[in-house]
């Protein structure tokens, strides 16, 4: 694996503030990607059986996502891998999708063998925890105006339900590279 500080480089590097390339690099060659993509959830169906279920992203900034069940992992924890349009990056995280508790579930022998088959196929392996640190890059990350109308709409629609807010947690390097724009 990169150490952390080229890692970083490398985030900041890619992360092009042009609105026209928010979900991919200006020079993205997408039949390339989808073979790249395709021997990523080939090479994790080898090492996890034939419950590993793949699928692409659209409208994200991220090119797909492999989804291997508890049941498989050894574990008991589902595991979920993702390909960057950018980079390309991967990175992985255990546990179910939207809870935090992504610290707990990959071994070193699983890490070692993902930064293995990533250099393999030409990407790069950049751990979870690296991508929750907060987003400082120049692409505006959910701030458009349009997006501002929409949750003011939203909030006006359901201003009469009594919810407690959450805070909001700031952007991460997670959102530019592995969300839905």
């Amino acid at each position: 694996m990169l150490p952390l500080d080229r890692l970083r480089e490398l985030l900041r590097e890619l992360d092009d503030p042009d609105p026209e390339h928010r979900e991919m690099p200006r020079d993205y060659d997408v039949p390339a990607a989808r073979q790249r993509f395709r021997q990523f959830a080939d090479a994790a169906e080898r090492r996890f059986g034939p419950s590993v279920s793949a699928g692409m992203g659209q409208d994200s900034s991220f090119l797909g996502v492999v989804s291997v069940p508890g049941e498989a992992t050894g574990t008991g924890r589902p595991l979920q891998m993702a390909i960057s349009n950018f980079g390309p990056f991967v990175t992985a995280r255990a546990g179910l999708p939207g809870l935090l508790d992504w610290k707990e579930g990959l071994d070193d022998e699983f890490v070692t063998w993902l930064d293995e088959l990533c250099t393999e196929l030409g990407c790069v392996y950049v751990p979870f925890e690296l991508l929750m640190e907060p987003y400082d890059g120049p692409t505006p990350l959910g701030d458009d105006e349009a997006d501002e109308a929409i949750l003011a709409a939203l909030a006006a629609a359901s201003a009469d339900e009594e919810e407690e807010e959450e805070d909001d947690l700031p952007p991460a390097w997670y959102d530019r590279y592995f969300q839905y724009m």
